[in-house]
């Protein structure tokens, strides 16, 4: 029922016999409505000026913490790895010097072009060319093409591929042809021979 009267109150209310200069004569309705107001304005703009900006700094708190979240999990399971990571290093670092160890220097670079030419004169082939071209430089190591063209029949050619690639020397074979020629060996093949020498300033 109280509801009701100051429903009434401030229906009844007549604007032209409010006085801003004597507040404290308004209808208590009024002033219970205008203090309303007044606090909900008070912590709205309260809210605005200082808890928005705690909430956006929470905000970037709870970012950061996950960040540091991760990164601890991230390197509690490194360490715990450690011991593991440290072995499967060195078994890497002894993997590379026995990879760097079969790529030819300078001076073997010869000695392969003679074990290419064996290698085709045990399979029976003829050897038509052997050609080292100009070297092609990259970060790491010196790529030593060699061109290779041999006459044979079709399992001394594919015997001698085999025996190239086991070589003591890492070589790699590319860009291969085969034609028919007349004669009793029957094919000429081209191929690319690439060996690798490594840069020692690298």
């Amino acid at each position: 029922m109280a509801l009701q009267d100051t429903l009434d109150q401030l229906r009844n209310i007549d604007t032209a016999d409010l006085d801003l200069n004597n507040i404290g004569s308004w209808p208590s309705a009024l002033k219970g409505l205008v203090m309303i107001i007044v606090m909900v304005a008070i912590l709205g703009v309260g809210y605005s000026l200082y808890l928005s900006d705690k909430r956006t700094e929470l905000g970037r708190a709870e970012g950061k913490e996950k960040t540091l979240r991760d990164e601890y999990s991230s390197k509690a399971e490194q360490a715990a790895n450690l011991d593991a990571y440290l072995q499967q290093k060195a078994q890497m670092q002894e993997t590379f010097g026995a990879l760097l160890r079969q790529l030819p220097s300078d001076t073997e670079v010869p000695g392969l072009l003679e074990d290419i030419t064996r290698t085709a004169i045990d399979n029976e082939l003829t050897i038509e060319s052997i050609t080292l071209k100009p070297e092609v430089r990259t970060e790491f190591y010196v790529e030593l093409p060699i061109d290779v063209v041999v006459v044979g029949s079709y399992h001394k050619i594919g015997s001698f591929v085999s025996s190239v690639a086991n070589l003591p020397r890492i070589v790699t074979l590319h860009d291969f042809t085969i034609e028919p020629v007349t004669g009793p060996d029957g094919l000429r093949m081209t191929i690319v021979a690439k060996t690798y020498r490594y840069l020692e300033d690298a």
